[in-house]
């Protein structure tokens, strides 16, 4: 059988077992890299050479818009739904063969980390408290690290306010179901993405304000009362940023923002993680390891003050 043929009949079978967002990115990772270099492939022809030839190729020239390399992540991904494929396929005894383990990988980037710095993080904190109620959920991100999704998912039942902690164990998503653009609330990103986050006296006061003038059970809602999707509240995070003057970032940089900030007051890093919902504290360290720099050479040089240079030897 060749991978095409495979393919098609393994995202049918998968379809009802991922998440709608999982599935559309499976469907076009596919469709734009793994068919047109693989798909005419009989499954016993994928050896250990043809396969390592196909991450050479994705990292060199991999993007189809620029027809330059693919990132890291990126070619990991697309491996990872093949050997996925691959490993079905040679457990329903459709292929004896599967060598998708002999192929070497890039090292995962973790990236430059964008977050904001402690002036652009006033100036939007200032902005946000003193305008409409759903710009309450910029602070939340702030403070709590939330994905957008987790935040747009968020009700008044999640959060509890005598014990100061709010619950996350659901996200928002967008995406196309039959052609049409839906908002989707599933289980979040991972399981340790569930969790249980203690939020600080001020946040907890500034949220009890915004549920007494509340008609809706979202934390941020429409004039409506209904779910805010994620590309709405994205545009509302960009208008804001440009009327501040201060320089486009993704709305993800807030969650770094919380990170970098955190780890800077001196929150440990097995508490920062569990906070983010990140299922290693080593993807903590890792990821923000280099923003964290230049707040390690002033500590450093704190510490460098206790050196008398002007002692007698």
């Amino acid at each position: 059988m060749k991978l095409k043929n495979w393919l098609e009949i393994w995202t049918k079978q998968i379809k009802h077992n991922i998440k709608q967002r999982s599935f559309n990115s499976y469907r076009d990772i596919i469709n734009n890299h793994i068919c047109p270099q693989l798909g005419e492939y009989e499954l016993e022809q994928l050896s250990p050479k043809i396969l390592q030839q196909f991450v050479f190729y994705l990292q060199e020239n991999g993007n189809n818009k620029t027809h330059g390399p693919l990132s890291p992540n990126s070619v990991i991904l697309i491996v990872t739904i093949l050997k996925q494929a691959i490993k079905d396929a040679n457990l329903y005894e459709i292929t004896s063969k599967n060598y998708t383990n002999l192929v070497k990988l890039p090292s995962v980037d973790y990236g430059h980390v964008s977050a904001f710095e402690k002036w652009e993080q006033q100036k939007i904190e200032k902005y946000c408290l003193e305008n409409k109620k759903n710009y309450v959920g910029i602070i939340i991100c702030l403070y709590t690290g939330l994905r957008i999704g987790e935040l747009l998912a968020l009700t008044w039942k999640d959060i509890d306010f005598e014990n100061n902690i709010m619950c996350i164990s659901k996200s928002a998503y967008q995406t196309k179901v039959n052609g049409k653009i839906k908002i989707i609330v599933d289980t979040p990103k991972t399981k340790t993405s569930n969790r249980i986050i203690p939020i600080s006296k001020q946040l907890a006061a500034i949220l009890k304000k915004n549920k007494k003038n509340s008609t809706s059970k979202f934390v941020i809602s429409t004039k409506n009362s209904t779910m805010v999707g994620t590309r709405s509240y994205q545009k509302t995070f960009e208008y804001m940023l440009k009327k501040l003057n201060i320089a486009k970032k993704n709305f993800h940089s807030l969650r770094h923002t919380f990170a970098t900030r955190a780890l800077e007051f001196g929150i440990d890093v097995k508490t920062v993680s569990e906070i983010l919902g990140h299922k290693d504290a080593m993807i903590t360290l890792k990821r923000y390891t280099h923003s964290l720099m230049s707040h390690k050479r002033t500590m450093m040089n704190k510490f460098g003050k206790l050196l008398n240079c002007n002692m007698q030897f």
